[in-house]
């Protein structure tokens, strides 16, 4: 449970100092507009629901895929192609910043088994 709370710890402060860079905006700004956009083209060109529509641009940006649904439509095939290539390589491009936030809030915060020893020691006093 403790290495949950630190892990989750480090990643929300890593977002932190990623939000700051303007690389990380800018991805962070596209990965929405390429949601919004997909979501908007798959509901209305695919007739999915609004929520089967965000859900399948997420796990296709993610990488995970979604084993149920497959475009019906050629223009929607063309899309879906299109969407994946850019989607994936703008959400790496995403992670990467994440990535890098937390190792520079890692080096900033200095070495992470000291602060795991440091929050073991607080919840042996209590």
């Amino acid at each position: 449970m403790i290495s949950f709370v630190l892990t989750l710890k480090r990643l929300l402060t890593g977002l932190f100092h990623a939000f700051k860079l303007k690389n990380f905006q800018v991805f962070f700004v596209l990965i929405v507009l390429l949601l919004v956009s997909g979501t908007i083209f798959y509901a209305t060109e695919e007739n999915l629901s609004f929520i089967d529509a965000l859900y399948f641009c997420i796990t296709t940006l993610s990488t995970v895929g979604h084993p149920n649904f497959i475009p019906k439509t050629g223009f929607g095939k063309i899309f879906t192609m299109i969407y994946i290539v850019v989607g994936t390589g703008v959400f790496m491009g995403l992670l990467s910043y994440v990535a890098y936030g937390v190792v520079q809030s890692n080096q900033k915060d200095g070495d992470i088994d000291t602060e795991r020893d440091r929050f073991k020691k607080k919840a042996k006093h209590k």
